[in-house]
């Protein structure tokens, strides 16, 4: 039997997902990598533990699984969207990478709002620190100066970087999928635009060639662990591969990942469509030389409101608490939790904004806390939804989503209830490393398309909340929204 390695490299660590002939998971191996944020609230992650750790997870799920290395077929990447590398010829990275949640180039965003609605139109993706074209320019400004005059600078998302040290010949490349994010794509030309590279002063030479996302990317052997390279057959940014991986493959199918931050993304087919309520227009993919065009809205904070919850607060030992307390909160506590720690994302785009917890009285206790938190994951999906909703011009039907954090049947029934929508949450984990390996196997001949996606499960959920209840919720959350712009928030 041939099989299918899977490498999602996400914001915490990289995961190896091996698959058979039939696209079943088989073994997965998972390896986490530091988080680095210094005294400004700056976050980074060291480019070579996360090359390391790709070798190191994909030899553990090989070997865990038990099977040949000779049965390996082809390789699909999914990547951590946004998140930028700078690297030299060699393959030496010149800075740690910039995280997509690290807002450390506001100030080059700030000094070029004047190019903002310029930017917009031509990449689909209202000006913002959160994109590559700031954090190049960020690097551009404070570490290409201090290099050697000769240093052949390659700049590039974790896709191209791992790309690059994993092919022998150093292939330099990106898929639509992960341009499409950086800023400096037009979407209308697919093409790297001069004018939008000038704004960001990021040389185009300095940029990966741009490819199909089932291109033959090259080959590898992850450092001599295989006896003979094998394809890279498949790259797409995670939240893309998750959208391929729920088989929303046709115009107006829309999901939600919930990770570290969440993607909330539909597709709206072959033709380009400008938001005008806070949301981006990025590439969903292209596959066999045409492309499929998304309407998504990025979250900073939904998962990481979890780990907040555990790891900076203490009020949970572990994630799978939360929704067990959420059901147990006052009924009538008005507690909102509005988690702008790093600024408000989509649909707001307010980078300066601060988190914020209101509404509380004496009686407001961890249980509160703990809904007001997963409350308000719901409510910023809410938000992204109902923008969507404007934007396309159609009535959401359903809701597919997928992440660690849809196991809470609190929070999806909450999603449900807020939003007004069926939501049907997958009973398969790893959507991002799913929707990577079967573009791969499918690239390789390996997989059918229609036997694949047919054996997709869900649980469902429908909204059961009366509607002034909802509305009432509803005009909380936007009240506290609107207490973060104010100036004693700031």
């Amino acid at each position: 039997m041939k099989y299918i390695i899977g490498i999602d490299q996400s914001t915490q660590g990289t995961k190896a997902v091996l698959f058979d002939g039939e696209g079943n998971i088989v073994h997965r191996a998972d390896v986490p990598h530091r988080q680095m944020i210094n005294e400004l609230g700056w976050v980074s992650h060291d480019p070579e533990e996360i090359y390391r750790n790709v070798i190191r997870a994909v030899k553990m799920a090989v070997e865990g699984a038990g099977i040949s290395r000779e049965s390996l077929a082809a390789i699909g990447i999914s990547n951590q969207r946004e998140t930028t590398v700078l690297w030299d010829k060699d393959g030496r990275p010149l800075n740690p990478a910039i995280v997509w949640q690290c807002n450390r180039a506001e100030k080059i965003v700030e000094r070029r709002k004047e190019c903002g609605q310029l930017v917009f139109e031509k990449s689909g993706i209202p000006l913002s620190a959160y994109f590559p074209g700031a954090k190049m320019a960020w690097l551009m400004e404070q570490v290409v100066p201090g290099l050697p005059r000769d240093t052949k600078l390659h700049f590039g998302t974790v896709d191209s970087w791992l790309l690059y040290r994993l092919t022998k010949n150093r292939i330099y490349r990106t898929d639509f999928s992960n341009a499409s994010r950086t800023q400096l794509f037009n979407l209308r030309t697919l093409t790297w635009d001069p004018e939008l590279c000038r704004i960001f002063g990021v040389p185009m030479e300095a940029l990966p060639g741009v490819c199909d996302s089932d291109s033959c990317f090259g080959t590898t052997d992850f450092e001599g662990f295989l006896d003979k390279e094998i394809p890279i057959l498949s790259m797409l940014g995670d939240s893309h591969a998750a959208l391929f991986g729920q088989g929303c493959h046709e115009s107006g199918m829309v999901k939600a990942t919930y990770g570290t931050g969440s993607s909330v993304m539909m597709n709206i087919g072959k033709a380009f469509v400008q938001s005008r309520n806070g949301l981006a227009t990025s590439l969903a993919w292209g596959l066999g030389g045409r492309v499929t065009y998304v309407l998504e809205g990025n979250i900073n904070y939904t998962g990481a409101v979890i780990t907040w919850l555990k790891e900076d607060l203490g009020l949970i030992a572990s994630p799978g608490e939360t929704e067990a307390l959420a059901r147990q909160a006052n009924p009538v506590d008005t507690s909102v939790l509005v988690p702008a720690f790093t600024g408000l994302s989509a649909p707001y785009w307010k980078g300066e904004a601060k988190a914020l917890l209101c509404g509380m009285s004496r009686t407001t206790g961890r249980a509160e806390i703990v809904r007001a938190a997963l409350d308000s994951i719901a409510f910023q999906v809410a938000d992204v939804l109902n923008a969507m909703g404007q934007d396309s011009g159609c009535a959401l039907q359903e809701l597919r989503t997928d992440g660690g954090p849809t196991g809470n049947a609190y929070l999806m029934q909450t999603q449900s209830d807020l939003a007004q929508v069926n939501v049907s949450a997958a009973g398969q984990e790893e959507l991002s490393a799913i929707g990577a390996a079967y573009l791969a196997g499918l690239s390789a001949g390996i997989y059918r398309r229609e036997e694949l996606f047919s054996r997709m499960e869900y649980k469902k959920y429908q909204p059961r909340m009366e509607e002034a209840g909802r509305q009432e919720r509803y005009a909380a959350w936007k009240k506290a929204v609107e207490m973060v712009y104010s100036s004693a928030f700031l």
